[in-house]
């Protein structure tokens, strides 16, 4: 059973069509014969060929958002229950679901509360948000103080490296602060630190640095 923590409910609404098709008459297991048949009703020209069946299906902006909602859920251990609001009570859609006033769908509803209403607003982004998950890479945050000097070379330099991903200047005690990453088989503290130690202290106009290596990370944004 899933964790009832890292299960929404998706809720979307079908549409009734009705389809008219041929049916061909039914031929006997003995003589391999079509039996014979009534008159055909008024206005068809086969006898029995055609037949009217209603069915449901699944407009293709809402199957999209349902394809997205199970794989964002599934990269990121979560479970979906799908339910189609054309095939329960309505009553007890409205009172028990708390579907009320609900005009747009799919609504996606986490176990908090929050949710997602209307295909518009199905997106990663979103999606992510609504299911927070563990980083499985391991990510730091180094401060970095800065000499005097081309700050487009310094910022050229350390994005060549792979293990940074992101760039941000800054005002007071530090002039910049540089957000990094690393695949999770190979990673430690002490590889962090010799990683700025080595790397990023290797250029010449940092002057000091002071890294944050957290113990534990959970992310609303998308994985990458």
């Amino acid at each position: 059973m899933p964790d009832d923590h890292r299960e929404l409910t998706l809720y979307v609404q079908s549409k009734r069509a009705v389809t008219t098709f041929y049916r061909a008459p039914a031929t006997s297991p003995a003589t391999g014969i079509a039996p014979s048949v009534a008159a055909a009703p008024s206005g068809t020209n086969e006898p029995d060929a055609v037949a009217d069946s209603s069915v449901l299906f699944l407009s293709d902006d809402q199957s999209r958002a349902v394809a997205m909602t199970e794989e964002t859920a599934s990269r990121r251990g979560y479970h979906i229950r799908v339910v189609d609001i054309e095939k329960v009570g309505r009553l007890e859609r409205l009172v028990a679901e708390h579907l009320r006033g609900v005009q747009n769908f799919p609504v996606l509803i986490s176990p908090g509360g929050a949710r997602l209403e209307g295909v518009p607003h199905f997106t990663e982004e979103n999606l992510a948000a609504l299911m927070p998950t563990e980083l499985k890479h391991v990510r730091a945050f180094s401060y970095l103080k800065i000499r005097g000097g081309d700050l487009d070379r310094i910022r050229r330099l350390l994005e060549t490296f792979p293990e940074v991903k992101e760039l941000h200047f800054l005002t007071g005690d530090w002039d910049m602060l540089v957000v990094l990453q690393f695949p999770p088989s190979a990673s430690n503290k002490r590889r962090v630190l010799d990683f700025v130690t080595e790397r990023i202290r290797g250029i010449g106009e940092v002057l000091d640095t002071s890294t944050v290596v957290p113990e534990y990370s959970v992310t609303k944004f998308p994985l990458p």
